[in-house]
């Protein structure tokens, strides 16, 4: 397990991440309105906000009430819901870390098209591996899983400070670190059954991020950077 604190990687292009600003504060917004029970009941907002890939796959319909947008509308407002501060800190910090670097090596404007791209094929990866299941999809993850592979791909020899176990603190290559965080969520995905954690949205993110960081870089971000800091 590796947590992520500092990356010390300059910005090249832009003054302020101001997407990744964006972003970040849209989730602690929408996490501090619910928390606050502004926005309703908890559960409700889970499941008439959150992803259900039955309801997705019309195999089940939402209690009345409940259906606030239409079902593939939640593709997009997922990722904006989180369960318990350890959820979203989790989450938005990977984002501070990895987004302002993948944002200023893409350009605000695909950066944020980017970050949506990986969220909706995150959460659709979670509902094609069940899509029969009725528990909610909800979270940033699958999105900042993209965020991730793209680091991975443009600044690979980023020296990135964290901790690992969460208690050890050490520079590591982003090729270890977030390579080792990749493989965790594949084989993740692929042995655990009934988990809390909705690895398949992350396997879902990483390849759409891997896909289409080739295809929005700036040509003056290069891939698979040598730069380090």
């Amino acid at each position: 397990m590796f947590l992520p604190l500092h990356d010390g990687a300059p910005m090249r292009f832009l003054r302020r991440p101001i997407v990744n600003f964006a972003l970040i504060g849209l989730n602690v917004l929408v996490f501090l309105l619910m928390s606050a029970g502004v926005l309703g009941d908890t559960e409700r907002i889970d499941l008439a906000l959150g992803t259900i890939p039955a309801v997705l796959f019309d195999h089940s319909t939402l209690a009345k009430g409940l259906a606030i947008v239409p079902e593939p509308l939640t593709l997009l407002t997922s990722p904006f819901i989180h369960g318990s501060f350890g959820h979203i800190a989790g989450n938005m910090l990977f984002l501070w870390v990895f987004g302002d670097n993948v944002e200023d090596a893409m350009g605000s404007l695909r950066y944020l098209g980017f970050y949506f791209a990986c969220g909706v094929a995150g959460a659709l990866a979670f509902c094609l591996a069940d899509p029969t299941s009725q528990a909610p999809l909800i979270g940033a993850s699958g999105a900042i899983s993209g965020v991730v592979v793209a680091y991975l791909i443009l600044y690979p020899r980023i020296r990135v400070l964290g901790l690992v176990l969460n208690i050890i603190p050490l520079r590591v290559p982003a090729i270890w670190c977030l390579g080792g965080w990749i493989a965790l969520q594949v084989v993740s995905a692929l042995t655990t059954e009934h988990s809390e954690v909705g690895f398949w949205a992350h396997v879902g993110g990483v390849v759409c991020g891997a896909a289409l960081t080739p295809l929005l870089h700036r040509a003056a971000a290069p891939l698979f950077s040598q730069r380090r800091a």
